[in-house]
């Protein structure tokens, strides 16, 4: 998918001699790698704040010490083999406690979206 997406936007006639990341950059695109992590952090959002139907009993933990320096809804991860480490509450743990507060502490998933969006176009770190 990555391969159709670069192709596509090297068909743009003003970006094709940019680099893809650049190109990426100007048509406000972020790459197939962080937008799966977008639709991981959205159905997480939707788990903690029990927008879904589903009853996952104890598939995050939260942090009790709301005194830190993150955006106050941390998430642990407990798992120290390594086989764990793919395990979805372990892996989205750390990409959900660098998000700033005001984007986990919105109130619907479209205003989630919405922050989450405009905070990695501002920030384009890929």
């Amino acid at each position: 998918m990555e391969k159709i997406q670069r192709k596509a936007t090297e068909m743009i006639p003003e970006l094709c001699n940019l680099s893809y990341k650049r190109r990426l950059q100007r048509l406000e695109l972020i790459p197939l790698e962080q937008r799966r992590l977008r639709g991981q952090l959205i159905e997480t959002f939707k788990y903690l704040n029990g927008h879904n139907n589903v009853t996952l009993e104890g598939l995050f933990e939260r942090g009790s010490n709301v005194r830190t320096r993150n955006n106050g809804q941390k998430l642990l991860r407990n798992f120290k083999i390594s086989q764990a480490m793919n395990f979805f509450p372990v892996k989205i743990a750390a990409a959900w406690n660098q998000l700033p507060e005001n984007i986990v502490s919105a109130g619907t998933v479209n205003t989630f979206k919405n922050r989450l969006d405009k905070f990695w176009i501002t920030n384009m770190t890929y």
